[in-house]
């Protein structure tokens, strides 16, 4: 018979074995009622990726997210965190469920590919984007009026807090607390909640830095009010991560490196220069610790990886059978697969002048870059009053003038944590705690969506 006690599966980004202890009481008290181990992680080891094999089972060879953006060979475009979940191949966990109990109810909230998957409520964020060229910031809901309705009660999402100079505990608290309220309006068996605020300051200072503890702490009190929440309304929870983080202090440029052998292309574009994908023999899409490398003609693919493999910082470059290995060979990967060492990670730039750098560079704008850009999460420090050039900028939008909200550095050596490849110690990688009945002798996040059909004796 199938077990129909809820289930909460909750997402807390980057957490480790090794970051459990004296400042995470809450999860402690979790794990003493249940299982914590360390589980097997995914290449490459990022959000998108992770979260997909997890709610698949599968790879990203089958599922097709083979990283957090990819190149579309078709429209000449890369294109990052798209939103749609039909971009993920396969049968989703909520799939199977639904389909051997029609009455199954599933709710995603901030979870990646939120938008069109098939479950019964969700929540992501989602500007709006007037053609007067604003960006209003807003979630999208299903059904319609779900996120207007919470956000009655506690507050509007704090958006500017969810990436950016500002990110940091307000979204995830907001997050959990939206959790716990939609927890009890729409009574879930499944609910999946995304808590994002470790990856912040991991990447910003480094996972070595003493100060990465007043985070641990915060998540923990974060996570612990919703968990208490949710088992006082009779569910059980299981805490997820997606990968570890890990110090770095060397940032590869692989596209000027490219750029300098010939082949990559710009356009000339009013008077900053922007990546001509189509018409470049070669580019990388930079992706943390890793970067997919798209070459057009394959009669370069070996002269590339030559290159590619005498770059200091690079440690290894994936060529066919080294994508098959690594579980990435899919339509949507590179012709190559470049892998940081541990103490790197790769940086979209392209220009070989920064007077030449897009306007967008000095932005928050993640759809844009062509490229992941964690810079994004410093105030450029050569600003001397920075808090006087956002009001300024803000002003100038509340009067109804365009405004450009540079203030983003390209200073990439700020970045002190990453991720993207496999960690070499699993006390350094994610993890999963589970209630008992869902006991095995080791755990991959590949069996994320088999020990969630097994709760609910599917």
């Amino acid at each position: 018979m199938p077990n129909k006690i809820p289930l909460v599966v909750i997402d807390i980004v980057g957490l480790t074995p090794s970051l459990l202890g004296q400042h995470t009481p809450n999860l402690n008290r979790l794990i003493e009622e249940s299982i914590m181990a360390p589980a097997g992680g995914i290449f490459p080891a990022v959000t998108t990726t992770a979260q997909s094999s997890m709610l698949t089972g599968q790879p990203a060879s089958q599922h097709g997210i083979v990283g957090n953006g990819w190149y579309s060979r078709e429209l000449a475009e890369i294109m990052f965190w798209k939103q749609s979940n039909h971009l993920v191949k396969g049968a989703k966990v909520w799939d199977k469920l639904k389909q051997a109990d029609s009455s199954f109810r599933v709710s995603k909230l901030f979870w990646w590919y939120n938008m069109y998957a098939n479950v019964d409520f969700s929540m992501t964020p989602r500007p709006h984007y007037p053609a007067d060229g604003r960006k209003v910031m807003d979630l999208y809901s299903w059904p319609k009026g779900l996120h207007q309705a919470i956000e009655e009660k506690i507050g509007k999402f704090p958006f500017f807090n969810f990436w950016g100079p500002k990110a940091g505990i307000e979204s995830s608290d907001w997050i959990a607390k939206a959790a716990a309220l939609e927890f009890d309006i729409n009574k879930p068996d499944l609910q999946l909640v995304y808590l994002p605020h470790l990856d912040y300051n991991l990447q910003r200072l480094g996972p070595d830095n003493p100060l990465i503890w007043q985070d641990v702490a915060a998540i923990d009190r974060v996570a612990g009010t919703l968990i208490e929440h949710v088992k006082s309304q009779g569910s059980e929870v299981m805490v997820v991560s997606e990968y570890g983080i890990e110090t770095v202090d060397t940032p590869i440029a692989i596209n000027q490196i490219l750029r300098h052998q010939g082949y990559i292309e710009v356009r000339e574009s009013l008077t900053w220069e922007l990546l001509d994908t189509g018409a470049s023999r070669a580019f990388a899409v930079a992706d943390h610790q890793f970067a997919h490398i798209y070459i057009k003609d394959p009669k370069d693919v070996g002269t590339v990886k030559l290159l590619l493999e005498k770059v200091p910082g690079i440690e290894r470059i994936l060529d066919h059978e080294g994508k098959k290995a690594f579980g990435v060979d899919h339509a949507n990967a590179g012709e190559l697969v470049a892998i940081a060492n541990k103490s790197a990670w790769f940086t979209y730039y392209y220009w070989l002048d920064e007077s030449k750098a897009p306007d967008f560079a000095r932005t928050v704008d993640i759809h844009r870059k062509p490229g992941y850009d964690p810079v994004e999460l410093f105030v450029d420090p050569a600003i001397k009053f920075p808090a006087l050039k956002v009001g300024s900028a803000l002003l100038k939008k509340i009067l109804g003038f365009r405004m450009l909200m540079d203030v983003i550095p390209l200073t990439p050596e700020l970045v002190k944590g990453s991720h993207g490849r496999l960690v070499s110690h699993s006390d350094d990688g994610p993890l999963l705690i589970l209630p008992k009945s869902l006991t095995r002798d080791k755990y991959s996040l590949l069996d994320v969506s088999g020990l969630i059909e097994q709760h609910f004796n599917f």
